[in-house]
């Protein structure tokens, strides 16, 4: 018999964090814990107002169903997995949180790391794993200048939502010869990513994330004829069903956990994406350390890594997890 309890954090941002969906000051999440025979799994959800998702809707679910999951027998996580799915088919977030739980535990129970129980012949070296980018949200150009000098780092996530924000990246440019990767959140037209292209190739960019609307798929196409720069699907891909379509408009997906369902499906997107050529990045939704930790499980398979919530949250302490300017490691 499974023990499942459950807890509410809403964790205050160092900065407020601004993006083209909006501006957040505190970051709400759900943490639930699992345990068997004497061990605990713990597992993270954020509640993301975009996805029509709150803390308490996925309280309410899981107290609906709690019941039932505490007689579930002790199994493989890729069947707990399925159960959760379809006790909560609606509820990709709730499932991620228990699915990320589950996997805390049966890692914990075989005696190994998540990651090599999922990836049994990857390597994980702190070396050779790509470095975590550090988020710059929508700001006034004082203000991000004065963010990246404040944590100078690798790599950089930039937030966009217009071509005036343009003129900002080239003032940041001014600063340091960091690696720019620029996320717009799908808020861009045709006209102004085709503008852009060009002048996002002479800043240096590495990669431009999700410009256009998430359905947008024939405008897409004419992004990636340019051939300018990569172009990772982020809103365009939220599930498994959605890795396929985004091979044609896309050079790569990015796959939240929170969204797809849990550590369990997005092993099988990075699969998929692999087969079909696409270069696969691991976002976060800035969980704190419970689902950063579950993300680092998948370093050694992706190609980038965007996982700095705990980098950007108020967190007192930070107690599996390690950041040295970019390389993640974790116990």
């Amino acid at each position: 018999m499974l023990s499942i309890k459950y807890k509410s954090l809403n964790t205050e941002f160092i900065y407020p964090f601004t993006t083209a969906h909006g501006l957040k000051t505190h970051q709400p999440a759900l943490l639930i814990a699992i345990e068997f025979n004497g061990v605990l799994g713990i597992g993270e959800a954020p509640a993301i107002h975009y996805y029509d998702v709150t803390v308490e809707s996925m309280i309410d679910e899981l107290l609906s169903k709690i019941e039932v999951l505490r007689q579930y027998s002790f199994t493989e996580p890729d069947r707990f997995w399925h159960f959760c799915h379809h006790l909560f088919p609606k509820n990709p977030f709730l499932v991620c949180a228990l699915d990320m739980a589950y996997w805390n535990l049966y890692a914990k129970i075989k005696g190994k790391s998540v990651g090599e129980l999922l990836f049994p012949n990857q390597l994980f070296d702190i070396q050779t794993n790509p470095l975590t980018d550090y988020t710059l949200g929508i700001d006034t150009q004082e203000m991000m200048v004065e963010k990246m000098k404040a944590n100078p780092w690798p790599i950089y996530k930039i937030k966009m939502s217009s071509r005036e924000d343009l003129e900002t990246l080239k003032v940041l440019r001014l600063h340091t010869n960091s690696i720019f990767r620029i996320d717009a959140n799908a808020s861009l037209s045709l006209d102004e990513t085709i503008f852009l292209l060009p002048h996002l190739t002479e800043l240096g960019v590495e990669l431009l994330e999700q410009p256009l609307a998430k359905d947008a798929w024939e405008d897409m196409q004419i992004v990636k004829e340019q051939n300018m720069l990569p172009l990772i699907a982020d809103e365009s891909c939220v599930s498994e069903q959605d890795v396929r379509k985004c091979a044609i408009s896309f050079d790569g997906i990015n796959i939240k956990l929170t969204k797809c369902g849990g550590m369990t499906p997005a092993a099988r997107m990075v699969a998929e994406a692999k087969q079909l050529n696409l270069k696969v990045m691991m976002g976060c939704m800035n969980e704190t350390e419970p689902g950063s930790l579950a993300i680092a499980q998948f370093l050694p398979v992706l190609d980038y890594v965007d996982m700095d919530g705990p980098l950007l949250l108020k967190i007192e302490k930070i107690n599996n997890l390690k950041y040295d300017m970019g390389k993640v490691s974790f116990v």
